[in-house]
Order: structure tokens, then C-alpha cells, then sequence
């Protein structure tokens, strides 16, 4: 199983981070231009619209308030198995620490998750500090 871990660390306190993180059904939140709609189906379903068009959905497995974590799992023809996990942490005065885990089979995801991960790494961070600014 290709496992990829990504740790942010964001210049905004853990309340604030969880409150987007957290947010199932608010996932365009975290990187707005690139999740352009996100819908929730079924009641625990959702349809993750991306720039390009494509939708990709997701069910979402657990949610815990108090360890400030979330689970879910991508549904399709191209994965025999999902898991993704993201958590929040304190990091010090005013800052967290965002752990991303993307468990996946095949294998042969791995490569292009890490790639795609990467590439959101920056983005995740930028917007997540920015909401915690006040206006």
C-alpha cells in the first residue's frame, strides 16, 4: 500500500485551522482555484469538484472534535483501497501543526498522490494562515 505523509506547519492558531480542516462539506475552503465545489451527497458522500472539471467523490469515515481529526476515503473505479486523514495540532503560540496521511492501493497511486500532494502543500498553507488574519 503506497502510504504518503505531508506535515504543514501554518501560521494560525489549531482552532482556526480545524475549523476549515474539519469542514467536510466546506473542502473548497482549503484551497479555493483548485476545489472549485464541493457538494455533500448521500449524507456522508461528497462530490469534490476540482479547476479542471473533474469530480472525484469521497465518504467521509470519522471526525473527532476533540483530537481535531478527520478520515475519509476516495471512491472510484481507480482505487481498490482509501484512506486519508488529516490533523491538527498546536504548534507553539499561534500555530499548527497539519498532518495529511494518503493510504492507497495500488500501488501505482502513490507516485502521482505524492506529486498532487505537493503541489497542494503550498496552497493548504497560504490559504489556512490567511483566514486566520483578522480583516
Amino acid at each position: 500500500m503506497a502510504s504518503i505523509v505531508r506535515e504543514i506547519i501554518v501560521d494560525a492558531p489549531p482552532e482556526s485551522v480545524w475549523a476549515t480542516v474539519g469542514d467536510f462539506a466546506g473542502a473548497q475552503r482549503i484551497a479555493p482555484g483548485v476545489f472549485v465545489d464541493c457538494r455533500v451527497e448521500e449524507g456522508d458522500v461528497r462530490a469534490l469538484m476540482f479547476a479542471d472539471g473533474k469530480i472525484v467523490r469521497e465518504r467521509l469515515i470519522a471526525r473527532d472534535e476533540q483530537s481535531r481529526r478527520i478520515v475519509w476515503g476516495w471512491l472510484g473505479d481507480e482505487v481498490t483501497h482509501d484512506n486519508t486523514s488529516m490533523q491538527v495540532f498546536a504548534e507553539g503560540e499561534g500555530r499548527s501543526r497539519l498532518v495529511w496521511i494518503h493510504d492507497t492501493l495500488p500501488d501505482e497511486l502513490g507516485a502521482w498522490l505524492a506529486a498532487a500532494m505537493d503541489h497542494l502543500v503550498p496552497v493548504f498553507q497560504q490559504t489556512l494562515a490567511s483566514q486566520a488574519k483578522p480583516t
